[in-house]
C-alpha cells in the first residue's frame, strides 16, 4: 500500500471515531457529575422562577421536548399516564421546553392537559448541562437527586429504581 492510501484510511477511521464520540457524549456526561442531577433555575410559562433543588425528596421525571416534535406529544401522553398512576407516591413531572416562547409553550401544555411543571429553557443551557442531544429526552432522578436513567421514550426506562415498592 502506498502512503497516500494508508493516510486516507487513517483519516476515514479518525472521522468516523470523532462522529461516534460526538453523538454519544451524553452517555458519559453524568459520570463526571457523580450521578447527581445538575441543579438549575428556570422560569415557568407565568414568569415564576423554579429551582430544581426545591424538589429534593421527590422522584422526578425530567422531560426535555418542544411543541413541534410529534414524538414529544406521544411521550407526553405516556408520561401523563405515569403521573396518574404514581402521583400519590410523590412523583413529579417536569417538562422543559427548549428554545420556544412562553406563549407557545403555555398553549401547547394547555391543549395537551400536561399535569407537570412546565419550564422554559430559552437558551438551551439546561439541556446542554444535561447532555441532551435531540428531543424527546427523558431523565429519571430519584428522591436523593441522583440520575438513575435516561432515554428517548418511556418504554426505554425502568421505573423500579425510581419508584421502589414499599414493603
Amino acid at each position: 500500500m502506498n502512503k497516500k492510501m494508508l493516510l486516507l484510511i487513517f483519516l476515514i477511521i479518525f472521522i468516523f471515531l470523532a462522529i461516534y464520540i460526538g453523538q454519544n457524549k451524553s452517555v458519559n456526561f453524568f459520570k463526571r457529575k457523580n450521578g447527581r442531577a445538575p441543579d438549575f433555575s428556570l422560569q415557568d410559562t407565568y414568569g415564576k422562577n423554579f429551582q430544581l433543588s426545591s424538589m429534593k425528596g421527590h422522584p422526578l421525571i425530567i422531560f426535555f421536548g418542544t411543541t413541534w416534535c410529534p414524538q414529544c406529544r406521544s411521550e407526553m401522553m405516556a408520561l401523563k399516564s405515569l403521573h396518574d398512576k404514581y402521583a400519590q407516591r410523590k412523583l413529579k413531572l417536569i417538562y422543559i421546553d427548549i428554545n420556544e416562547s412562553a406563549e407557545r409553550v403555555a398553549l401547547f401544555a394547555k391543549q395537551n392537559s400536561y399535569p407537570g411543571i412546565i419550564l422554559l429553557d430559552l437558551d438551551g443551557s439546561v439541556a446542554y448541562d444535561y447532555g441532551v442531544i435531540g428531543v424527546p429526552s427523558i431523565i429519571l432522578v430519584n428522591a436523593e437527586g441522583k440520575i438513575i436513567g435516561e432515554g428517548k421514550e418511556v418504554s426505554d426506562l425502568s421505573f423500579d429504581a425510581l419508584l421502589p415498592n414499599k414493603k
